[in-house]
């Protein structure tokens, strides 16, 4: 695994926003106050999602608020490659190179993509500041290869059966700050079958979430005083 640095200029200082703190104690709520460090991965995440990647000062942030050493943070962060350990593009986009990717056209999104964006590596942004992308292993959605993950502080979303043509024109669009919609571009329901002569999938609450019952997590309620 080759060694990962942090970014050689640092802002003065890191602070969760309003809307990152809400999930900040959400978070250290779910545990006991021996176990706060337990909480260090979903924090380093929030600030993440907050500033498109994790700085010097938010480590020292988040290690005052799990009550672990600064070093401790410094680890977590830099061994998962999720985190970005220097400004990226607005948009990080993902392009999935294993196997099943690969055999459906992953090599012309890459393409695209050096085309368009330029070299890949998360350190190298586009002119505007808006792109960035680099090559991934597995992203979990063979059925609907090739595919690509874009990352942004709005979320982490699956773009899929896509093409040379449909990328390039997606790439056009967050340029222009227009949005994109996710998942198969081929119009296709999650990974239903593209050819079957019976219709699958049309019931949406078998995968929109509604037939799911609600539960409660122990320790979510905010603590008293």
């Amino acid at each position: 695994m080759s060694v990962r640095r942090l970014a050689a200029e640092q802002p003065e200082s890191f602070a969760f926003s309003k809307e990152s703190e809400k999930k900040v104690k959400f978070w250290l709520n779910k545990y006991p106050e021996e176990r706060r460090a337990s909480a260090v991965i979903p924090l380093l995440w929030i600030a993440q999602k907050q500033d498109n990647w994790v700085s010097e000062p938010a480590m020292r942030e988040i290690a005052a608020r799990c009550d672990m050493p600064y070093i401790r943070v410094y680890e977590v962060a830099t061994f998962y490659t999720m985190f970005n350990l220097a400004p990226t593009g607005k948009h990080l986009i993902q392009v999935c190179g294993t196997t099943p990717c690969w055999l459906r056209g992953a090599d012309d999104l890459k393409a695209v993509c050096e085309k368009k964006i330029g070299r890949k590596g998360r350190d190298h942004v586009s002119d505007d500041g808006k792109l960035a992308w680099e090559e991934v292993e597995c992203l979990g959605a063979c059925a609907n290869a090739p595919m690509v993950q874009i990352s942004n502080t709005e979320g982490d979303l699956y773009y899929e059966d896509l093409t040379a043509d449909a990328l390039e024109q997606m790439i056009d669009d967050l340029a222009a700050d227009k949005p994109v919609k996710a998942g198969p571009v081929s119009g296709r329901k999650a990974s239903e079958p593209t050819q079957a002569k019976v219709s699958v999938l049309t019931d949406e609450s078998l995968y929109d979430g509604s037939r799911a019952k609600p539960i409660k997590l122990p320790n979510t309620e905010p603590a008293e005083g």
